[in-house]
């Protein structure tokens, strides 16, 4: 019989501690894999970055649509070849947006839209949001300046009226062809080279003149475009009234017909001048009467070509006249004319018209000139411009003062419009 180890007395603690402490269970073969560890770290990766894309997406949509600083509307200019950078440094010297830089730009690639940003002049909207903002550079939406180009000018002075428009950028290579630009009012984004100006004026006018020539009336005297646009431009530079256009076309109509001088006084002047428009003085009497391929006192039909550039009005009267037999036309005074078939008719209306302007000006004496002609009209040729929007002056300038009445009857031609400077007799 063996004998048993003696029985050391223990704490009731120490009674209670097993022997042997058992060792740890193993770890599995599968925990150990290393494909598992590798699963394990990358779907705690995505887990973070989809708690972070979401964080990113919430502050990042609150930033592209909360409201801008703008208390109103601004155009700002995003200048030609603006980096990232320097677009949003300029949206934020004009107050457009209150963000900084970076902020911006991570919103352009937010929205995919970093290369497709494009300058030029742009009106914000009132408290436009960053995504307003960049969508409105994204879309081009650039301001347009509206331009006008008064009727009745020549192609020199409309290029100088666009060289003085600093919206307009660039110069005009070449001098347009008299009567080949349609005045109108047209709209261009700041930038606009002058030669696209010129080039949309000129498909205009082709436009325009093809659907008029179309529909003209066929038994107007001319015989091509060209010389429509010649008539025209007469038509334009003598009244600047609406409803006297196709009468005043009608007169000239009638004159081709017979074969009769226009005499028509803005071609003197064009003949003098050219392309400036304006003589800058009363027409001399012996200039009436002086040879130029212009002067439609000395040449027979129409001039060899259009001595302004006729709007569209112009273009219709002179293509649809108006079914009338007269011959004549003077200022009456009132900013109109009147019209007559006679010759008499017509020197009584001259008559009419001289009263009043030495009733109005009884005051004023003219520098003799030359002896009056046998016949003169009623005054001296349009040597201003009327306007789309201006019309012209209720009452004519200085009149010419016969040197004595019975030896200055009216010369049978078109008269004066009611803009034009007097004769001044030598």
């Amino acid at each position: 019989m063996s004998e048993r180890p003696p029985i050391s007395p223990r704490s009731p603690r120490a009674a209670l501690e097993p022997e042997q402490v058992p060792p740890p269970p193993k770890r599995s073969e599968r925990a150990r894999n290393p494909f598992v560890v590798i699963g394990n770290a990358i779907i705690t990766i995505l887990i973070i970055l989809m708690i972070g894309a979401g964080t990113a997406y919430y502050y990042g949509r609150q930033l592209l649509e909360t409201p801008g600083p703008l208390g109103e509307d601004k155009v700002v200019n995003i200048p030609a070849r603006a980096g990232k950078r320097d677009i949003a440094d300029a949206l934020q010297r004009e107050g457009v947006i209150n963000v900084n830089p970076w902020a911006f730009i991570g919103g352009v690639f937010a929205l995919k839209a970093s290369s497709d940003l494009k300058p030029g002049e742009y009106e914000f909207r009132k408290n436009a949001s960053l995504r307003d903002v960049i969508a409105t550079m994204v879309e081009g939406k650039v301001v347009q300046h509206a331009v006008t180009i008064p009727e009745g000018l020549t192609s020199e002075q409309i290029v100088a009226r666009l060289t003085d428009n600093d919206i307009f950028a660039g110069s005009v290579r070449e001098l347009p062809r008299e009567g080949t630009l349609l005045p109108e009012t047209y709209k261009f984004p700041r930038g606009t080279t002058r030669d696209q100006v010129i080039q949309r004026m000129q498909q205009t006018q082709k436009r325009v003149l093809a659907e008029i020539w179309e529909r003209r009336n066929p038994d107007v005297p001319v015989k091509s475009p060209e010389a429509l646009v010649t008539l025209a431009s007469i038509i334009e530079k003598e009244t600047g009234k609406a409803d006297e256009r196709s009468r005043v076309a009608a007169v000239y109509v009638n004159r081709l017909r017979q074969k009769m001088k226009l005499q028509s006084d803005p071609t003197i002047i064009y003949g003098l001048v050219g392309g400036k428009g304006t003589l800058g003085r009363p027409i001399k009497r012996s200039e009436i009467t002086q040879p130029s391929p212009y002067n439609t006192y000395v040449i027979d039909g129409l001039p060899p070509g259009p001595i302004a550039n006729p709007g569209r009005a112009s273009l219709e009267a002179a293509a649809n006249p108006a079914r009338t037999r007269d011959l004549f036309f003077v200022a009456d005074g009132t900013g109109g004319h009147s019209f007559t078939e006679t010759y008499d008719q017509h020197q009584k209306n001259v008559a009419k018209l001289r009263a009043l302007e030495k009733q109005i000006q009884n005051d004023t004496v003219e520098p003799a000139d030359d002896a009056p002609p046998p016949a003169a009209a009623a005054g001296a040729a349009a040597d201003t411009n009327p306007t789309a929007a201006t019309p012209k002056p209720a009452a004519p300038k200085k009149p010419a003062r016969p040197a004595a009445p019975a030896a200055a009857p009216a010369r049978q031609g078109a008269a004066q419009s009611t803009t034009t400077p007097p004769v001044v007799q030598r």
